[in-house]
């Protein structure tokens, strides 16, 4: 069985399983800072990755207040990477696909 960061990813992952979306979980780190001998000093690593879409999805929990370094991070991967596509998915985007989705097992996000 995968292991899941948080419920919230085992979620989104069972509502794609139930529609038959391929996915990956965390298959990539993009390096968005070196260090001044050319190691990654800091990175990205996406939740899912949607081949059949060429795109990444982002799950965020927290409360607005502090997705501040998520969205910089978000900001940095556009400017070094401009093809990759990301789309973030906020605590208020995850609380309306539970309610959409009562067949489904709501979990408690952070607050």
């Amino acid at each position: 069985m995968r292991r899941f960061a948080h419920d919230a990813e085992r979620f989104f992952a069972g509502l794609l399983d139930y529609y038959g979306v391929s996915w990956e979980y965390e298959p990539v780190e993009f390096v968005l800072a070196w260090t001044a001998d050319g190691q990654p000093a800091a990175g990205f690593r996406p939740d899912f990755y949607l081949p059949q879409h060429n795109l990444f999805v982002e799950l965020t929990t927290l409360r607005q207040d502090l997705v501040t370094e998520k969205n910089r991070k978000l900001r940095r991967l556009e400017q070094l990477y401009p093809a990759v596509r990301v789309k973030l998915l906020y605590r208020r985007d995850l609380e309306e696909l539970f309610a959409k989705y009562p067949w489904s097992c709501p979990v408690k996000l952070a607050g």
